[in-house]
């Protein structure tokens, strides 16, 4: 497992000018240096629009490398998800397209059968 953000950041290769950081007041605790110091981080993908905020901790340094480590996880989430949904879309298209197996049919077709017979024998009574 990779452990370095930059190395991450290389392999799903998002750049730098891709991100846009902005700063804000927390909340919580954190007394004096809360209040006064915007170290709320929000850091967003431009192309993909993930967002994530992070305000753990009361220094803004380690707010960013928390926020990028967390937009890394859920950029990775997303393709992941989206990886996931292509296969099941192809398995699924697979699928409908072949052919159904001899045995099946024939199954089908009997209960279809069985079911027509069942209803012709219900309107003659229901006729007389």
């Amino acid at each position: 497992m990779e452990k370095t953000i930059e190395s991450r950041t290389a392999r799903l290769g998002i750049r730098e000018s891709d991100l846009e950081e902005s700063f804000a007041r927390s909340s919580g605790p954190g007394g004096q240096n809360v209040n006064k110091v915007a170290t709320a981080v929000t850091l967003r993908h431009r192309p993909s629009g993930i967002s994530v905020t992070v305000q753990d901790s009361r220094s803004q340094a380690q707010n960013r490398k928390l926020a990028r480590e967390r937009l890394l996880d859920a950029i990775e989430r997303s393709r992941e998800q989206r990886r996931a949904a292509e296969v099941a879309h192809h398995e699924k298209e697979r699928r409908r397209k072949s052919p159904r197996p001899r045995a099946l049919k024939r199954k089908i077709l009997e209960s279809k059968r069985k079911r027509a017979e069942l209803k012709r024998q219900r309107a003659k009574i229901d006729n007389h």
